[in-house]
């Protein structure tokens, strides 16, 4: 029975493990930067637009406060109409590119799965590791068991030889 026990304890101890947060390795990969530099480009002209609507609402809101005591309430409610309008429409862009990020995020992460797939794959292989945990799911471990930056280098390695062979 002791020598059972024994067995069991000494496979234990030579169980490698490793840990992995998924999104990060994929999200910092060479391909999702180029994804982000994408939406960068696409939503340029929203993101100039929503700065001007800022500096817009913030000189609003200075007149406000250096004319406050002098202006008449027909002034203050127009001021206030000004303010609210371009508040929505900041509002409207903000929630425009979110939801925009939001689905070439989800688009990104369906067409990467069988990449991340593969690479969590090779590294397990070559490093050898008879257990996986996810990061979220672990509430602590060494540095040294995170394979997060392997498993980017292997995706970013496994698309750029994708990419010279095309």
């Amino acid at each position: 029975m002791f020598l059972v026990l024994f067995a069991q304890t000494a496979s234990a101890q030579d169980t490698k493990i490793g840990v992995l947060n998924a999104l990060q390795a994929l999200f910092n990969s060479d391909a999702a930067q180029v994804v982000q530099t994408e939406l960068e480009q696409e939503f340029a002209l929203d993101e100039a637009r929503a700065t001007e609507l800022t500096e817009q609402l913030q000189g609003l809101q200075e007149e406000y406060q250096q004319n406050e005591a002098v202006m008449t309430e027909d002034e203050i409610r127009r001021m206030n109409a000004s303010a609210q309008d371009l508040q929505v429409q900041l509002q409207l862009i903000q929630e425009r590119v979110q939801q925009a990020i939001q689905e070439k995020n989800q688009e990104f992460l369906a067409s990467m799965q069988e990449e991340l797939a593969s690479a969590v794959t090779d590294v397990v292989a070559e490093g050898g590791f008879d257990l996986i945990l996810n990061a979220d799911s672990a509430p602590y471990y060494a540095p040294v068991l995170d394979i997060t930056a392997r498993v980017t280098a292997k995706l970013n390695e496994k698309l750029a030889n994708a990419n010279s062979s095309n």
